[in-house]
């Protein structure tokens, strides 16, 4: 079955992409949530030409987060974390955690766009900041142990 996503997908698409599913998983699941639309060969044309008029305001939005992107680059994080023995933290620092530091450091980022694999020990990371489709940047952050 092909559809057209009205909105990112996890591990199928981006937002107005043309994907192939399994009948089951479009009707059951896509469709209902709101997630997609069925190819006609209308909506396809209706696409098209949606596309053709983004195609110019794509460019800005990719240079802002080009500019998003250097500014993130430049950034030193820092996340503070209980530790137990040795530098084994208590629980573990995730994509939320780094999304809150990227707050406090002045750049509000949903933590959805945030990979990180989970950190249960202190040391350096990098988490992947997802800003459009064709902009990621790797972010390299520290897990400290926190004072007190």
């Amino acid at each position: 079955m092909e559809l057209i996503l009205k909105q990112d997908v996890d591990n199928l698409g981006f937002k107005d992409d043309v994907v192939t599913v399994k009948n089951g998983y479009g009707r059951n699941f896509l469709i209902p949530q709101g997630e997609a639309i069925i190819a006609t060969p209308s909506a396809k044309k209706i696409l098209a030409e949606n596309l053709k008029q983004r195609a110019f305001k794509e460019k800005k939005i990719i240079g802002d987060a080009n500019v998003i992107a250097d500014a993130i680059k430049a950034l030193e994080i820092k996340i503070p974390a209980k530790v137990g023995a040795g530098d084994k933290l208590f629980g573990s620092v995730n994509n939320i955690d780094v999304a809150a530091a990227l707050e406090k450091a002045g750049q509000a980022i949903d933590k959805k766009f945030i990979t990180v694999t989970t950190v249960k020990r202190t040391g350096k990371y990098t988490a992947v900041v997802r800003l459009h489709r064709e902009v990621s940047v790797d972010l390299d952050f520290e897990v400290i142990a926190q004072a007190g």
